[in-house]
């Protein structure tokens, strides 16, 4: 059974049925992942109504400046809107000190979250971070963008994100980025455990249609097909019932 997800967790990529079919990965295609230092993602939807973005094109502008500006100058290593900054933006970063410097010029020219509808509440910011993570230098005016959300079990080893990462989606992700099939992917968490508890996130993002296509279904593949010697099945560590896929189209730039 796929669940509805609540608009806070859609909002990581606003961005943001698998058949399975494809080509058999054998382990020794695998490449070995391992941590590395941390990468910070901070998810915004600003909720500007569309109606006020033509008026407001002079602060969308100024956006897209500060966000390249950002990128050039190594404050971030990526960021991405869904068809307008106004609406919804990512940004990520090495440092939570990267995130907070964008955050803060975007709220000096007036972009900050406003609520949906009156009376609502003021939507959250997300923060994710991941130790598990590769992309290549691109700028994509739509890419192509799969969310997959999981939920731990509880009764699952402390160690259950370093183990989904580097024994399931790593491996597979990591060949397809090499081949070139997308061209980045990561395993996120909330930096916040209270945010969401239990929650595991990965993203990836291709050009393509036919190029996500292939990524979802090799992932599929290898959950479907993967037995980790001595190590615990899938349905050991996540609630096989609870999985929730998203794909959306993105602006999106990576930059090595």
């Amino acid at each position: 059974m796929r669940n509805n997800i609540p608009r806070t967790t859609l909002s990581l990529f606003s961005i943001l049925a698998i058949f399975i079919t494809g080509v058999s990965l054998a382990d020794e295609q695998m490449a070995e992942i391992k941590a590395i230092p941390p990468m910070y993602s901070y998810i915004a939807v600003w909720n500007i109504p569309e109606e006020q973005w033509e008026a407001r094109e002079d602060q969308a502008a100024a956006a897209r400046k500060i966000l390249d500006q950002a990128v050039d100058n190594g404050t971030i290593v990526s960021y991405g809107y869904d068809g307008n900054p106004l609406h919804d933006t990512f940004w990520l970063a090495m440092s939570k000190a990267g995130l907070e410097s964008v955050r803060q010029q975007f709220e000096k020219i007036g972009i900050t979250p406003v609520p949906a509808e009156e009376g609502a509440a003021v939507p959250p910011v997300s923060i994710l971070i991941s130790r598990y993570y590769n992309w290549k230098t691109i700028r994509c005016e739509n890419a192509y963008v799969h969310v997959g959300i999981y939920k731990i079990k509880p009764d699952a080893p402390a160690d259950a994100v370093d183990q989904l990462s580097k024994n399931f989606f790593g491996p597979v992700l990591e060949k397809m980025l090499s081949d070139g099939t997308i061209f980045e992917w990561e395993t996120d968490t909330y930096d916040n455990p209270e945010d969401s508890p239990g929650t595991f996130l990965i993203a990836y993002l291709s050009e393509k249609s036919e190029d996500l296509e292939k990524a979802r279904k090799a992932v599929q593949e290898r959950l479907e097909s993967h037995q980790p010697d001595g190590r615990p099945l899938l349905n050991s560590l996540i609630d096989m019932e609870s999985i929730t896929d998203i794909v959306v189209r993105s602006y999106a730039v990576y930059k090595k």
